[in-house]
């Protein structure tokens, strides 16, 4: 047996899942049927997201719940075709009440990129890698 190279579901420990649900609307986010007042699921490209409380998540994995830290070791990105693209996505998500973390800019690797932070404090990147191109479905070609 092996894993599939695949995620279905990414679900995001939130403080307030009301308050949390309504930011992604705000950004565009479709929120499906199969949500409920203690969960939230959005329809994505590929994937499905999660909001679920913090300690609720914490507790359904067996864990102890943490406080969120400055960073929490990880990103989600979204990548869009051009500089442009990401400059009005970024303004977008700011205007939408997301917190900004690193305006997009130039990076070392030749693409373009910027951070924000939605109201938990979870990382979004959004970026232009020229060398990983969008196909026609949205998703990244990746080069074998």
């Amino acid at each position: 047996m092996t894993l599939a190279p695949r995620i279905t579901l990414i679900t995001l420990g939130v403080a307030d899942v009301a308050a949390s649900t309504a930011f992604y609307e705000k950004l565009g986010f479709k929120r499906s049927s199969a949500s409920n007042d203690s969960v939230s699921f959005f329809h994505m490209s590929g994937a499905v997201l999660g909001l679920f409380g913090r300690d609720a998540l914490a507790a359904d994995a067996g864990v102890a719940p943490t406080r969120p830290q400055a960073f929490e070791g990880m990103s989600l990105a979204q990548n869009l075709d051009s500089r442009e693209e990401v400059d009005a996505a970024w303004d977008f998500a700011v205007g939408c009440g997301a917190r900004p973390v690193k305006k997009p800019h130039e990076v070392f690797w030749g693409g373009y990129s910027g951070y924000f932070a939605d109201p938990d404090g979870h990382l979004w990147e959004l970026a232009h890698n020229p060398f990983m191109p969008l196909g026609d479905d949205g998703h990244m070609i990746l080069p074998d």
